[in-house]
């Protein structure tokens, strides 16, 4: 559907390369760490940035909830105690610096972690347009992303494909459509954070919101066929 010039539809970016998102690396936690932030057991995280990717008051969607983000500060690495291990969930402070440090590079943060709340995304996911007002203004929002892309619209087209092959692999998906797998995914997660898609074990599916929406479009199409 895109003409990517001479790059392979899927592949992963090289920045050596100049082709790179516009969002910075984030903070990931394995499924073992999500347990213990739920657990409360997990208070503070540990990693290596060329720069942060969390700031201080702000917070963290997880596919555990919405993480609140207390403190983000850096630290010298020998400064780590076996007792900050624990707190990261690590068996010794050893670990922790094997695991932290692996990158090789950039400033090492210490990150406090507070309180652990509902994902907002999962009641907006539910929330269906009661009124055309209501699809009218997040159609908007999509008009608005459409516009501020380098690359041209997009929103439709994704929705579309993801309407039409859900639980498809996220590689098939952005091939369908012409554009490396990292920036695809970035749109993906603009779409999320407007309560249209959701993440499954593989690939993606439409909301009940972003049906409704994907449903609006189709109406509008057919109606201007009949014109």
């Amino acid at each position: 559907m895109r003409d990517m010039g001479r790059s392979p539809p899927c592949a992963v970016p090289n920045t050596a390369q100049g082709i790179q998102t516009r969002e910075p690396r984030a903070i990931l936690f394995r499924k073992p760490f999500l347990e213990g932030i739920r657990a409360g057991t997990i208070t503070v995280a540990f990693r290596q940035w060329d720069r942060p990717s969390v700031r201080a008051g702000g917070t963290l969607l997880t596919k555990a909830g919405q993480l609140e983000i207390v403190s983000v500060a850096p630290i010298d690495p020998a400064r780590i105690t076996a007792s900050d291990a624990r707190r990261a969930g690590f068996e010794s402070r050893d670990a922790l610096l094997a695991e932290v440090l692996r990158r090789g590079s950039g400033t090492v943060y210490r990150i406090e972690l507070g309180a652990l709340r509902p994902d907002p995304r999962v009641d907006l996911r539910a929330s269906v347009p009661a009124s055309p007002e209501d699809i009218a203004a997040i159609v908007a929002r999509l008009d608005r992303l459409d516009a501020a892309s380098r690359t041209g619209p997009w929103t439709r087209a994704v929705l579309g494909l993801i309407a039409k092959h859900p639980a498809r692999r996220a590689g098939d998906i952005c091939e369908m459509f012409g554009q490396e797998k990292l920036p695809f995914k970035v749109n993906v997660r603009k779409l999320k954070r407007l309560g249209l898609t959701e993440s499954l074990d593989v690939g993606y599916r439409l909301s009940p919101r972003g049906a409704a929406v994907y449903e609006s479009f189709a109406r509008g199409s057919k109606k201007r066929k009949k014109a």
